[in-house]
C-alpha cells in the first residue's frame, strides 16, 4: 500500500489514517493525511501523486529513503533520519549538522570527566581521595551524565520514542533503546540498591553503574552523525557543482541598442543577449550575429571547443571563446539543458536500484531481529555468565543493541547512487534513474541505430539522377518542395541540397507521411511521392528501371529514395551520412569489452552493410519500421539477452522504452530522451563507454557497501553479544560498540565518495 499523496510505501494499519467516501486511506506522516485532506480529489487512487521536487529545489529529502521529499525540514517517516535540503541551499545550509554539532560540543565537555572518573575509580581506586566514596562517585556521574542523555540525545531519544509510537522499528529504536536502559538501569542503581540482589552489589553496598556508557555513546553517536553528515554533504557536490555553472547576469541588446546587465530570471523568450569574449552563455538559444568557438565541456564533457556562427545552437553555462556572439535566448528559466541536467539528476539521486531490493527485503526485519538477539544475549549472560550476572547481561544487550545499528545498510546504494549520478553529468552522461545503471552493467548486447548515432545524423545531398525527360533541377525542385513538409534528415537534406544549388523548392500541400518508409503529396498540382522502393510500388508505380543504379549507390554507402511524379518512377536521389569520427573507436572498445553490437536501420541492406564492414558489426537488421526495431529488441530480450539500445530519433522511441536500458544521444528528438534511462549530451559514441565505466563502478561500490554492510553486522552482533568471551574472556564494551556502529556509516559513504574520482 502506497501513500497516495508522495507515493510512499505505508503498511496497512499505519497510524496516520483517513477514511474519504467509504475509502481508508494510510499515509506515512500527519503532513500528507492534511494535504489530502485539503484536496482529495487530487490525489484518489489512480492518479498519479504529484511529482517531487527536484533535489535541487530546496526541498528536503531523506538520504536513505530517497523517495520521501517534504517542502519543510522533519524526520523521515520511515527510518527517522533529518530530511537534508536539497543542493540549491548550500553545503553549509545544514541545520541538523549545526544542531549535532552544538549538542556534541556539550555532551564531549561533560561526557569526558565522566568516563574518566569512571575508569580511574575502577582501575586506580587507591589514587582517589579517601572521601570520595563510590557512592559520591556515582552521584557525581549521575549529574554529568543526565544532562548529555536527556539534552544532548534529546534528538535521539525523540526519534527512538516516534518510531516506537509509529511502529516503524529504525537505528534510532536501537539507539535509544540502549542509551535510555543504561541510563535507567544506572539511575534505580544508584536511588534503590537495596532492590538488586546481593550477587549484584559490591562490597559497600553500591550497584555497578553505566552512567559513563549511556553519555560515551551518546557522544559517540553525536559524532558519527556528524561526520556522516560532513561527508554525504560532499554527495551532492555534483548537483552544486551544475548549479553554480550559470552566471547570475547577463547583457540583455535593448530594441533602440541600449545594452545593460539584468539578472538572469528576467531573460524572456526571444530576447537579444550580447555574449562577450570569456563570458559564459547566460541560456540555451541561437546565434544571430557573430563567430567565436565555445567550450562546451561543462555540460558535455568533450574539451575541445566548439567552432559557433549564425544559426547556430548555444547551451546555457557554457563558455564564450575569444569572439563576440550576439544570440536569441530560446529556452530560459526550467527549460534549459542545464536546469533538464540537475532535474535528472536529482530525479536518479533519488531513484532506488533494483540490487537494493534485497537490503530493503532485510532491513524490514533487522530491528526485530536484533531486539531478539539482545534478549537472548541478556537471558545468556543471566544464566551461564560470571558474577555479576546482571551487570554483564545488561552490557552485553547494550552492546548488541548500539553495535547493529542498519544506518549503513540503508546508506548502501542511495550514496553511491548519489555520487555516481553526479560524476556522470559533469562527464555529460546523464542517468535518469539507478535501475539503468544496474543494467547497463549488466548489458551484453547492445542495439545501435544507424543514422544519428553511428553516423552523423546530418546527411548531405549526394546526386539526383533523373528519369525520362526531366532535369535534375526541376526533379529536385519538386522534390524539395514535398519534403519540405518532412522532419526526416534525408529531406532536410534534399531542402538544404536545393537551396544550396540555387533552386527555390516548390509549393506543396495535402503532404502525408508514411513512417519509416516514405512521404506523398501534390506539388504545383502533380502527385509526387518519395521513399523508398517498397513504398511506391504500394502505390502501383513501377521502379525496376532504376533498381541497379540504386544498387550501385548503395554500395557506395549511400542511402537512396525513389521519387514518383505523376504516377511515373521520376528519379532517383541519394545522400551520404559520414560515419562518426568517435564511432570505430567507441565500437572497438565495445566490442573488446565483451558486448555484441547489433545494427538497426530502415536504410536498405546494401548501404548498411558497407557503413558496418568499416566498423566491424556483423549483425544487422535492414529496412526495419519503428515498430520492428522494438520488436527485435524484445526478441533479443525474449532470448535471455541484456539489451542496451542506444538511439536519436522519434523514430526509435518505442525501442528505446523496451530495451533493459535505453541510451539516447542528447543531439536527437526530446522524446528519445523521454524513452530513454541514459542520456549522452554530447550525442557521441564514447559517451557509451563513458556510460558503462560508470555504470560498472558504481554498482561495484554498490556491492561494496552492501557486502560491507552485511558483513560487519554478521561480525559485530555476535562478538557484542559476548560470542569471543568463553575463549579470550574479553566482551565488547557499549563504548566501543557505539564507535564502530558510527565509522561504519561513515565508511559506506567514503567508499562511494571514490566515485568522484573514478576515470571515465
Amino acid at each position: 500500500m502506497r501513500d497516495p499523496v508522495c507515493g510512499m510505501a505505508v503498511a496497512p494499519g499505519s497510524a496516520h489514517r483517513l477514511r474519504h467516501a467509504g475509502t481508508e486511506y494510510y499515509f506515512c506522516c500527519d503532513a500528507c493525511r492534511e494535504k489530502f485532506a485539503k484536496a482529495p480529489a487530487s490525489y484518489i487512487e489512480g492518479k498519479q501523486p504529484p511529482k517531487p521536487a527536484a533535489a535541487g529545489s530546496g526541498m528536503f529529502t531523506c538520504p536513505m529513503h530517497p523517495g520521501v521529499v517534504r517542502a519543510s525540514p522533519g524526520e523521515c517517516p520511515a527510518c527517522g533520519m533529518a530530511l537534508e535540503r536539497g543542493a540549491a541551499a548550500g553545503e553549509n545550509d545544514n541545520p541538523e549538522l549545526d544542531l549535532m554539532t552544538r549538542r556534541f560540543a556539550a555532551a564531549a565537555v561533560l561526557a569526558a570527566p565522566v568516563f574518566l572518573l569512571a575508569m580511574a575509580f575502577d582501575i586506580l581506586p587507591s589514587v582517589m581521595p579517601a572521601r570520595l566514596t563510590a557512592r559520591a562517585v556515582q552521584w557525581i556521574e549521575f549529574a554529568l551524565a543526565t544532562p548529555v542523555v536527556l539534552w544532548c540525545g534529546a534528538p535521539l531519544l525523540g526519534r527512538a520514542w516516534r518510531s516506537v509510537l509509529t511502529r516503524s522499528l529504525n537505528m534510532f529504536t536501537l539507539v535509544g533503546l540502549g542509551v535510555s536502559a543504561s541510563w535507567a538501569y544506572s539511575v534505580i542503581a544508584l536511588l534503590a540498591p537495596a532492590a538488586f540482589p546481593p550477587a549484584a552489589r559490591m562490597p559497600d553496598g553500591t550497584v555497578h553503574v553505566y552512567f559513563e556508557s549511556a553519555a560515551v555513546i551518546t557522544a559517540l553517536v553525536l559524532l558519527g552523525q556528524i561526520l556522516e553528515l560532513r561527508a554525504r554533504a560532499r554527495t551532492g557536490a555534483a548537483i552544486r557543482t551544475l548549479l553554480g555553472l550559470a552566471p547570475k547576469t547577463a547583457r540583455i541588446v535593448r530594441p533602440g541598442g541600449a545594452e545593460e546587465d539584468i539578472p538572469l530570471d528576467r531573460i524572456r523568450r526571444g530576447d537579444l543577449l550580447r555574449v562577450r569574449p570569456g563570458e559564459k552563455i547566460p541560456v540555451d538559444g541561437v546565434v544571430v550575429e557573430g563567430v567565436s568557438a565555445v567550450d562546451e565541456s561543462t555540460v558535455t564533457g568533450e574539451p575541445v571547443p566548439v567552432a559557433k556562427s549564425t544559426g547556430d545552437e548555444l547551451t546555457g553555462a557554457t563558455i564564450n571563446g575569444t569572439g563576440t556572439l550576439v544570440m536569441r535566448a530560446e529556452r530560459v528559466g526550467a527549460e534549459t539543458v542545464l536546469s533538464r541536467i540537475v532535474a535528472l539528476v536529482a530525479e536518479a539521486q533519488r531513484s532506488r536500484a533494483p540490487v537494493q531490493e534485497l537490503a530493503d527485503a532485510v532491513a524490514s526485519r533487522f530491528v526485530p531481529s536484533v531486539l531478539a538477539a539482545a534478549a537472548l544475549a541478556f537471558c545468556a549472560w543471566i544464566l551461564w555468565g560470571p558474577e555479576p550476572r546482571l551487570a554483564h547481561a545488561i552490557t552485553a544487550a547494550v552492546a548488541v543493541l548500539i553495535v547493529a545499528c542498519p544506518c549503513a545498510l540503508g546508506l548502501a546504494t542511495p550514496v553511491a547512487v548519489t555520487v555516481g549520478a553526479g560524476r556522470g553529468a559533469l562527464a555529460g552522461v546523464l542517468i535518469r534513474d539507478a535501475a539503468a545503471l544496474q543494467a547497463l552493467d549488466r548489458a551484453e548486447t547492445l542495439v545501435v541505430d544507424k543514422t544519428g548515432t553511428l553516423t552523423e545524423g546530418r546527411p548531405r545531398l549526394a546526386s539526383v539522377f533523373a528519369a525520362g525527360d526531366a532535369s535534375q533541377r526541376e526533379v529536385l525542385r519538386l522534390a524539395a518542395g514535398l519534403e519540405r513538409g518532412s522532419e526526416h534528415p534525408l529531406a532536410e537534406a534534399v531542402v538544404r541540397g536545393a537551396i544550396e544549388r540555387g533552386i527555390e523548392p516548390a509549393a506543396a500541400n495535402g503532404f502525408r507521411s508514411v513512417t519509416g518508409k516514405g512521404v506523398a503529396g501534390r506539388v504545383e498540382g502533380r502527385p509526387v511521392a518519395i521513399g523508398g522502393a517498397g513504398f511506391l510500388r504500394g502505390l502501383g508505380i513501377d521502379t525496376a528501371g532504376l533498381e541497379a543504379r540504386a544498387e550501385r549507390l548503395r554500395a557506395d554507402g549511400q542511402t537512396v529514395v525513389f521519387m514518383a511524379a505523376d504516377g511515373k518512377a521520376a528519379a532517383l536521389i541519394s545522400a551520404f551520412d559520414p560515419i562518426k569520427p568517435s564511432a570505430p573507436g567507441a565500437i572497438a572498445e565495445l566490442l573488446g569489452d565483451g558486448m555484441s553490437v547489433v545494427m538497426l536501420t530502415g536504410d536498405s541492406r546494401t548501404t548498411a552493410e558497407t557503413v558496418a564492414a568499416g566498423l566491424g558489426i556483423t549483425e544487422i537488421h535492414a529496412g526495419v519500421t519503428p515498430l520492428e526495431k522494438a520488436r527485435i529488441v524484445a526478441g533479443l530480450r525474449g532470448a535471455g539477452r541484456v539489451v542496451a539500445m542506444a538511439g536519436d530519433g522519434v523514430n526509435d522511441a518505442p525501442a528505446l522504452a523496451r530495451a533493459d536500458v535505453g541510451i539516447a544521444m542528447g543531439s536527437g528528438a526530446d522524446v528519445a530522451m523521454e524513452s530513454a534511462g541514459i542520456t549522452l549530451l554530447r550525442g557521441d559514441l564514447r559517451g557509451i563507454v563513458r556510460a558503462r565505466r560508470l555504470s560498472r563502478a558504481t554498482m561495484r561500490v554498490v556491492r561494496q557497501n552492501l557486502l560491507f554492510a552485511f558483513g560487519y553486522n554478521a561480525i559485530a552482533i555476535p562478538v557484542a553479544a559476548g560470542a569471543l568471551y568463553p575463549f579470550t574472556g574479553v566482551a565488547l564494551s557499549p563504548m566501543v560498540a557505539a564507535a564502530a556502529m558510527s565509522l561504519s556509516s561513515v565508511s559506506v559513504v567514503s567508499n562511494a565518495l571514490r566515485l568522484r574520482r573514478v576515470a571515465l
